[in-house]
């Protein structure tokens, strides 16, 4: 399993972040390629190699025209989806621009489909956030890690006028990730760096055990008088059979609401990005028969889940609670049969032995289309899965 882990010594931008992919592996003109990929935008690179404090770093710069248009986050998601790119590099870059458009949305006291993106949605951002996508998907990372996030502090211009540091976007993108205030007049984490790591990262905190195998560094403007402003990638392969992450339980007991509705709730909640969501079943006070709804999520998503759970069961409050998980390492494959091909989960047991588990959701799908028995689709996509890895 390969694993990367992000060091945010100056702090992380997107074009920091793209300048370390660079510098750790990501050719050039194979970024270029891909971003043709993705029409109807006016820019041109600029990489090039920059000391900061004695340490050779790669800049990388998204040069536009003087006026960007304003784009709002409809037209940015139609953009990436009728685009050329592959399908998983779509889904990293709208899930990071959906994940910057309900933060935006949120300061602005907007809905996420109605915000326009001003600096965040100029072209360069556009590129940043689809950069770290190709650069993820052809270096073939499979998780990534991030150290502690250092906030500077002071006031911005904005095209709203000035704005406070950290900025209301990039708080709001941090929520539930472990910060530490330094003493730096100025922004350390952008937005759209803020919405990459937020949106890419499992873990953030202590560095992850690993043998090293590429470092990369990205630098970015600015210079502080006491820290090299620069984001330092380190590639490698995983020493663990699994891996640990934080997460967070949310839990409320229910005894007055119909049961039919909790279908729809779980729906909501697993849409809304909730890891697990189980109902167990409880005797409450009085001897009352009731639910226990259970919800296992990142911590980021905390306000996001609650607000569903008020909005959508009986519920009039709800417990929260920091807990570890580990997790057997897994990888994606997807195999090709002479039915369709499916996408199966590779898992790796603590002693190096794998096993398969091909994904439900297509077997039902194409064993409805083809009008196959389910159990004969399940082993046949065994069978291709033996062969094409023989």
């Amino acid at each position: 399993m390969r694993i990367a882990y992000g060091d945010l010594i100056g702090g992380v931008s997107g074009d920091m972040f793209v300048g370390a992919l660079l510098d750790v592996g990501l050719p050039l003109e194979r970024l270029k390629s891909e971003l043709k990929k993705l029409p109807g935008l006016n820019y041109r690179l600029e990489v090039t190699k920059k000391t900061v404090y004695g340490i050779r770093a790669t800049r990388f710069r998204v040069v536009c025209g003087k006026r960007e248009p304003e784009r709002p986050w409809k037209e940015i998601r139609d953009l990436i989806r009728q685009s050329a790119l592959d399908p998983e590099v779509k889904e990293k870059g709208l899930k990071i621009f959906t994940r910057l458009a309900e933060a935006e949305g949120k300061i602005h006291g907007v809905a996420p489909d109605k915000v326009h993106f001003h600096e965040v949605g100029a072209t360069d951002s556009i590129v940043d956030i689809i950069s770290a996508a190709i650069a993820t998907h052809h270096l073939k990372i499979d998780s990534f890690h991030f150290s502690r996030i250092p906030l500077g502090r002071g006031v911005t211009r904005s095209r709203h006028g000035p704005l406070p540091l950290p900025g209301p976007a990039t708080l709001e993108l941090l929520k539930g990730l472990p910060v530490q205030w330094v003493d730096l007049s100025g922004e350390t984490v952008t937005p759209t760096g803020a919405a990459i790591i937020a949106t890419l990262g499992s873990h953030f905190g202590e560095a992850p055990r690993m043998t090293i195998e590429k470092i990369g560094y990205g630098a970015g403007q600015k210079e502080f008088p006491d820290r090299p402003n620069l984001f330092r990638l380190i590639l490698g392969a995983d020493e663990t059979s699994w891996k640990q992450e934080e997460m967070l339980v949310m839990e409320t007991n229910i005894d007055d609401m119909n049961p039919e509705f909790y279908d729809y709730v779980l729906d909501r909640l697993f849409a809304a990005g909730a890891r697990d969501v189980f109902l167990s079943s409880i005797q409450m006070k009085k001897n009352r028969p009731g639910t226990l709804l259970s919800v296992i999520a990142e911590p980021s998503l905390r306000e996001k889940l609650s607000g569903i759970i008020f909005r959508e069961t009986s519920t009039i409050g709800i417990r929260y609670y920091p807990v570890n998980r580990m997790i057997l390492k897994r990888a994606s494959k997807k195999v090709k049969t002479r039915f369709g091909t499916v996408k199966v989960k590779i898992i790796e047991e603590p002693d190096g032995t794998k096993r398969a588990t091909p994904e439900y959701e297509d077997l039902k799908r194409i064993a409805e289309t083809k009008k196959i028995p389910l159990k004969v689709f399940y082993d046949e996509v065994l069978r291709s899965l033996k062969g094409q890895t023989s």
